[in-house]
């Protein structure tokens, strides 16, 4: 596939949504999750079993940190 170039580099595609690595839901439940106190590695463990998307420990703490206040 040739993706279309112009000179301003200003081209977008709207055809297709963009590419996104995670699901916003699962997202959701891991911050719900740690905040409940489950560790990084039951929860990175639960989603893989449960929805079979394979989260890290280092991933889900990353995420976590979206629920402390800057």
């Amino acid at each position: 596939v040739q993706v279309p170039r112009d000179r301003n580099g200003q081209f977008h595609q709207h055809t297709l949504p963009g590419y996104k690595q995670h699901s916003d839901i699962l997202e959701s439940m891991i911050i719900k999750l740690y905040s409940k106190g489950v560790t990084t590695r039951e929860i990175a463990d639960l989603i893989e079993k449960m929805y079979g998307s394979h989260y890290s420990p280092a991933q889900v703490s990353n995420i976590s940190k979206q629920m402390i206040p800057k």
